[in-house]
Order: structure tokens, then sequence, then C-alpha cells
């Protein structure tokens, strides 16, 4: 059985289709592949692992119906229309539930990052701005016994607040499409509406999916509604809000920083004046990034894979109706 793979992936997924006895194609320059050269690929083997950002639409799906499985190097999938998939009986995979730890620590880190300007007051030193000190300026704030709003509390945002409630004594709301009865049992998490989330968060982190439902729910609206003193992270999908009208706020002092590791779109320009904001800061998609994370996500595709291509039933499927 043939494998291709639009990215070089971890060793320990790629030996363990090895060891399956795939015969792996790996994509490895360092360029996106367009649709239909993805196309031309698929055509010539019988599985795909996907990693990165091309869109499986329905074209793919139908020029590609002889896929025997699909993977992705991903706990997200919104580049996939899963309704399409399904509707004409393709199983995806993806891999959940591992990126938990290394992408909460990213959420953290933005959040201290942002609190004290820290990525802007490290490029003053470069641009020998590092002189007189006066104690009023380059101030940030202290985030003990603040108010964390998170909007979608599942097993990322529920690390997060774990991390902010023992650091930091912060208190824990939360805007979800149903109760997390374990966060409010350990954290004392309190579900609110969405409008209190905006209001009553001294930082406000997103961790929900990309969803027609969230996509642009961070709009001019919505940061008019948030303290003057909020901060705004997201290291979800960069969709989830309006990057303009957060620019916008930051600009107008609406809010009081941000923390991004994802944007909108994705790569940002280099001239995006969000890159030179004092109170922001902006990191390149890196939630997943350590070694035994990505590791642990290249297996778990391969997974996938091998045992999409011995026809049974792929562990960790975003459609297992397709089973049914």
């Amino acid at each position: 059985m043939t494998v291709f793979v639009t990215r070089k992936i971890p060793e320990a997924g790629l030996r363990l289709l090895q060891e399956a006895g795939c015969e792996v194609t790996q994509h490895t320059k360092r360029q996106e592949l367009t649709s239909e050269a993805l196309i031309h690929a698929c055509k010539k083997h019988d599985a795909l692992l996907l990693a990165g950002p091309n869109k499986l639409d329905e074209h793919f799906f139908r020029e590609c119906r002889h896929l025997k499985v699909i993977s992705l190097l991903s706990a997200g999938y919104d580049n996939v229309d899963i309704s399409v998939a399904t509707r004409l009986n393709t199983a995806i995979g993806h891999t959940p539930g591992i990126l938990s730890n290394a992408t909460a620590d990213i959420a953290f880190l933005l959040i201290l990052a942002v609190s004290r300007n820290a990525f802007y007051l490290h490029n003053s030193i470069a641009r020998g701005e590092w002189g007189f000190i006066e104690p009023t300026a380059h101030l940030g704030m202290e985030l003990y016994g603040k108010t964390l709003g998170v909007f979608g509390l599942g097993k990322i945002g529920f690390e997060l607040a774990k991390k902010c409630t023992v650091v930091y004594d912060m208190e824990v709301i939360y805007h979800n499409r149903s109760r997390n009865e374990h966060a409010e049992e350990e954290l004392d998490a309190r579900p609110v509406s969405f409008d209190d989330l905006l209001q009553k968060s001294d930082v406000l982190s997103v961790h929900a999916n990309l969803s027609p439902q969230t996509r642009g729910i961070f709009d001019r609206k919505a940061f008019t509604r948030m303290k003057r003193s909020a901060i705004f992270v997201n290291t979800a999908r960069g969709g989830i809000h309006h990057e303009k009208d957060l620019t916008d706020a930051l600009q107008n002092e609406e809010i009081w920083g941000a923390g991004l590791d994802v944007t909108n779109p994705e790569p940002m320009k280099r001239d995006n004046p969000l890159l030179t904001m004092p109170n922001v800061c902006v990191l390149p998609h890196i939630g997943s990034a350590t070694k035994e994370t990505r590791d642990a996500m290249a297996v778990r595709a391969a997974k996938n894979i091998i045992a999409g291509l011995k026809g049974e039933q792929m562990p960790y499927a975003v459609n297992p109706e397709v089973y049914d």
C-alpha cells in the first residue's frame, strides 16, 4: 500500500508506517501543493496523510474517491468539508487529545508576555533603546486574582485554566455549547453567557473549534464589549477573530493587549501593524510544536492510516458515523 504525505513528518510516524509495510512518499519541498497538484499526487497512492492547510473540498473528494483512508496531522479539521466526506462515505482521521499541554503552555506564555510587553521590550534592546530608566515607563499589569475567561473550555482550555488558578489564583469563567462539569468541580469554573464573558474577563483566551458559529465571532462589536484593560488571546484558529477589528480595538485602546499564536490570514505579512505594537505578542502557530507532541501526533496519524488500509475503523475518526 502506498501513502502520500504532504509534509516531512516526525520519524516516529514514518517508521510506524514503514514497519506496517507501507510505501511512503513525502512532499519535502518548502512550498504548498496546489489543489490540482495534491489531487494528481493522490491519484498515484492508496492513502493520504495531510499535514498543512490544503483544503479538501467536494472537488477533491470526487476526484480522489479511490483513496482508502485519509488522516490529518492535526486535531482541527476546518480545512476539510466533513459533510461532503461523510456523504461520500469517506472517514477522516485526526489527532485529538495530545496537544492540550503544549498548546495551553503557549497560551500561558502569551498571557504573561502580553501582560509585561515582553516581545516589544525585547526588540527595543536591538533598536538601541535600552537607556534612561523611567519609573513610569513600560508598565505592565499583574495577573494575580484577575478573571480568566475561556471561550471553548475543553481539554486545552482546562489545562490553561488550571495553570492560571494555581499560579495566579485567577477566577475562571467560561462560555461553551455545553457545561464542563469537570472544570466546575476541579477549578470552580463558572459558566456565563457570551456577553458576560466579554464584559467580565480580564484575560479572554480562545480555545474553540472554527465553525460557522464561531467564525469571526470576535469582531468590532465583541471587542467594544470587553474591558479596556482586557487581554485577548487566541491559540485556536485565526478565523475566530476579525483581525482588522482587533487591530482597530488595540489602536483605539478599547482593549489593553493581545497574544496570538494564530492569525487571519496565515502566514501573517511582515508589515502587519500588530507586529510593532507594544502590547501585542504574535507567534507563528507553534501551539503543538514540541518534539513530544509532534511525535505523538505523527504516531496517531500513522495508526489511523494503517487501520484504514487494513479495512478497519480508524481509532481517531472525525466522522465515525460512516462506519455505521
